[in-house]
């Protein structure tokens, strides 16, 4: 479909009885009043089947997804933390590794709110504040080109020869070329916001953790959420292992794994992505754990224009350049300042009834985060399909899980969609 038809769709849019000791008891919560019901309980069994099945198949080994609309909400946890007999259940406050959500959570906001102080310029370039970076046809890339994954740099770093810390990811980052001229291609990069979080510490003086921690999570009351839960000191307490969603395990055979991890290894509290976790575990692209309760405190935060409970977090500008179509003209993927609109990627957890125009991102370990501007309603998932060897997909899981939401919050079939190509 044509990009201008695409702007014009997103503008109009501006098993249970075998399973059933699986699931923890719902939470719900309704609005004050006597207010007319923004969710359809009738659907909720169906959501419950859907993750419930997925566990039993082995896809994941436990899951929290939160629904919410108008001030009412669904909130249920799933299995286990791991498929041994002796595991936890997974409860509503179970910390998971989110994967590439780190990208709209802590540092696209991050950049944003710079560029509200005038401190980041968007349409300056690269170069600009890393001259360092000055080679390999780099030197037209925009801040907003690596915000939407058009800078035309490769999908991610090399892992040889071997390598450790902040600085030699950024190194071998300035040492990349582009294999498309800027703005003129869309390739999802863990490059691009590697040097956006990069681009954060150097701008602020901090590093992106703490610039995420006190100028989004703290005041967001997001209590949880934050970067190397094992390591947290002050107000973001450290997390006990034992009450972290595990990721990974090395192979028991020695064989190379994941991130090459040592022979049963377990990735507990630790990121998963092997990129961050050679960076210590902060990364723009990936290293924030969190839960279900503190995403939808964010998903709330940007359905109001920025602000929850009297707490301003970002401008009403700056939530519209994250979730409103900021794609190069002629790229037909089209991403928000940090958030997906209408990518290859936004296929599955938008469903079949979410239209275009909805935004959101997914997390490579299994998580999800889709909100309706239209609707104002949105949903949650986090999970841990990649325990214990990162095999299993779970992008059907995604669909139902979009398309229920969406019939939860009575969300009308979009009409005349656009076709994209799935990928993962």
């Amino acid at each position: 479909m044509p990009r201008s038809s695409l702007r014009l769709l997103f503008a109009a849019a501006s098993v249970a009885v075998f399973l059933a000791g699986c699931a923890s008891p719902p939470r719900s919560s309704m609005g004050a009043g006597a207010q007319p019901a923004q969710l359809d309980a009738a659907r909720f069994p169906e959501i419950d089947a859907a993750v419930l099945q997925a566990i039993a198949a082995h896809q994941l080994p436990g899951a929290v997804v939160h629904l919410e609309r108008g001030g009412e909400s669904y909130e249920r946890a799933y299995g286990k933390l791991s498929y041994e007999p002796e595991a936890r259940s997974v409860d509503t406050g179970t910390l998971f590794d989110a994967a590439s959500l780190s990208k709209v959570l802590a540092t696209a906001p991050s950049v944003l709110k710079l560029a509200e102080e005038g401190r980041i310029d968007l349409d300056a370039k690269l170069v600009d504040y890393f001259p360092e970076c000055a080679n390999g046809g780099k030197d037209a890339i925009t801040i907003r080109h690596l915000l939407t994954h058009s800078s035309g740099l490769p999908s991610g770093l090399p892992a040889r020869p071997a390598w450790h810390g902040d600085a030699a990811a950024h190194a071998l980052a300035c040492s990349q070329a582009v294999t498309h001229p800027p703005g003129t291609f869309f390739r999802y990069s863990d490059i691009n916001y590697i040097l956006l979080g990069q681009l954060v510490q150097k701008v602020s003086g901090m590093p992106l953790d703490d610039f995420a921690r006190t100028r989004i999570f703290e005041p967001l009351q997001m209590r949880d959420t934050g970067y190397s839960p094992l390591r947290r000191t002050g107000s973001a307490a450290h997390v006990p292992a034992a009450l972290i969603a595990p990721t990974q395990k090395g192979r028991e055979d020695g064989g190379a794994g994941h991130g090459d991890l040592a022979p049963g290894q377990l990735l507990q509290g630790v990121v998963h992505d092997p990129t961050a976790r050679r960076m210590d575990g902060v990364a723009g692209s990936a290293g924030v754990f969190t839960t279900a309760h503190d995403v939808a405190r964010y998903a709330r935060m940007l359905l109001r224009g920025g602000e929850l409970d009297g707490v301003r977090i970002l401008s009403p500008d700056s939530v519209r350049l994250m979730t409103t179509a900021q794609s190069p003209a002629g790229i037909e993927a089209l991403r928000g300042l940090g958030m997906d609109i209408a990518s290859p990627y936004a296929v599955r957890p938008r469903g079949t009834l979410f239209p275009v125009g909805s935004y959101g991102h997914t997390g490579f370990t299994g998580c999800v985060l889709w909100i309706d501007p239209g609707s104002r309603a949105f949903y949650v998932l986090l999970s841990n399909r990649v325990y214990p060897d990162d095999k299993s997909k779970v992008l059907e899981l995604y669909t139902r899980l979009g398309t229920l939401a969406a019939q939860a919050a009575a969300v009308a079939a979009p009409t005349g969609a656009p076709a994209v190509a799935t990928m993962h």
